[in-house]
């Protein structure tokens, strides 16, 4: 890579590991959160699933900005929103504060992605290998960031421990805001190929008046949906609520095996399922990184087609693993953990290629209102089967959905 790309690489890896640090860290505290607000894992999932979903819902705004202003600000801003959100839960007495302290939390959130995504596309020229670093950033957080509120649980109240996990967050916007790279920078060598005249994002605010227009929002989601990006965008809201819908009860469904049963350390309660969780999470950073790096050397398609292929089995036989013994188990959660992240790197480039480069950021708006907005009913669907059915339902449920985007994908690849 060469000095912008490597620098745009280190930004965006700091505010992905942020992201992922929190949104990975919540269902841990799902398992306290059942005890100390005594409600179901279906109400507790509904309220998971509002913040979730803002992430998404705020997505599209945050792509429109992302195309009109750049991303920069943007992705500094939802990264201090993030952190101040976060730090709120901790003060929550009773489950409705609770909710009210996700949304805020969720709508902070909602910005990074497109932006950050968007940055990547238009200003980085080896833009696989950025997408496969940016992946890593976002698993460091996503392993770390839960692997130390795990430990952290084992000797201080879960408000400490929220607390803890919220200060970070202005360390990474001191740090983020002095790394300095030019956000332009691959469209610009690709000779700025545009679809409507628009000058690209800007820095200053300057065309401030018009970054909200509807008739032209309009227009290019109109031109957007026309390609092959329908599909594209079905596809990832299925993997959406797979992802979701599998994180989100997961150290819970774990706890519940005969084989992971609490144990104590220096008279304190551990839990092996936030381990177990924990260390799934660890693989995917090899899983980031690999589907990143394929994508410059195989179609997007075909990998794409591979990993969802896999997770639809790996969901059949995740429960059934458990009683095959402890290894087999562990192996099953490690090759889950690697091809759930080795997803998110492959579609992100598919989404890069059916989308023209002026409208990325609306293309990522719209993406992740399908992965986090749409995709964030996961959560709230495996609250109602663990409630009202079992964990065997939820994941055959969860099987079915990653089989049938990938029967989407061959729908692509033939037709499209």
């Amino acid at each position: 890579m060469n000095g912008n790309d490597r620098s745009i690489a280190g930004f965006t890896m700091l505010a992905h590991g942020t992201f992922h640090t929190y949104e990975l860290s919540i269902p841990l505290f799902i398992v306290i959160w059942l005890d100390v607000f005594e409600v179901s894992a279906f109400v507790l999932g509904i309220v998971v699933s509002i913040g979730y979903g803002l992430i998404g819902v705020g997505a599209l705004p945050s792509g429109v900005l992302a195309d009109r202003y750049g991303s920069r600000r943007l992705i500094v801003a939802a990264v201090l929103g993030m952190g101040g959100g976060f730090f709120l839960l901790a003060l929550a007495p009773n489950v409705y504060t609770l909710c009210g302290a996700i949304v805020v939390w969720g709508a902070a959130a909602s910005i990074y992605h497109p932006a950050g995504l968007s940055l990547i596309s238009r200003g980085a020229e080896e833009r696989g290998t950025v997408f496969a670093y940016h992946g890593v950033g976002g698993n460091v957080g996503t392993a770390f960031g839960p692997l130390l509120a795990a430990l952290l649980l084992i000797f201080l109240d879960w408000r400490f421990v929220i607390v803890a996990l919220a200060i970070p967050a202005v360390v990474v916007v001191a740090v983020g805001s002095a790394i300095e790279f030019d956000e332009t920078a691959a469209t610009a060598t690709d000779g700025g190929e545009r679809t409507d005249g628009d000058e690209g994002p800007t820095t200053d605010g300057e065309d401030g008046d018009d970054g909200f227009d509807l008739g032209s929002i309009v227009a290019d989601s109109r031109l957007l949906f026309t390609t092959g990006f329908a599909l594209a965008f079905v596809i990832v809201m299925l993997y959406g609520t797979y992802y979701r819908g599998l994180l989100t009860f997961m150290p819970d469904m774990i706890a519940d095996l005969p084989q992971f049963g609490t144990y104590t350390i220096m008279g304190q309660s551990a839990e092996p399922s936030q381990y177990i969780y924990t260390g799934l999470l660890m693989v995917g950073i090899l899983g980031q990184y690999a589907g990143g790096r394929v994508t410059d050397h195989v179609r997007t398609e075909y990998a794409l087609l591979a990993t969802l292929t896999a997770l639809a089995a790996l969901a059949v036989v995740f429960l059934p693993a458990a009683g095959w013994g402890v290894v087999p188990f562990l192996a099953v959660c490690a090759i889950l953990g690697f091809c759930l992240y080795a997803t998110a790197p492959i579609y992100q480039v598919v989404i890069a290629e059916y989308a023209a480069e002026d409208v990325h950021g609306l293309s990522y708006g719209f993406t992740y209102l399908g992965m986090f907005g749409v995709g964030a009913g996961g959560a709230a669907l495996a609250g109602a089967l663990l409630t009202y059915f079992s964990a065997s339902v939820l994941l055959g449920t969860l099987g079915a959905i990653a089989l049938l985007a990938a029967g989407l994908v061959v729908v692509v690849l033939k037709f499209v």
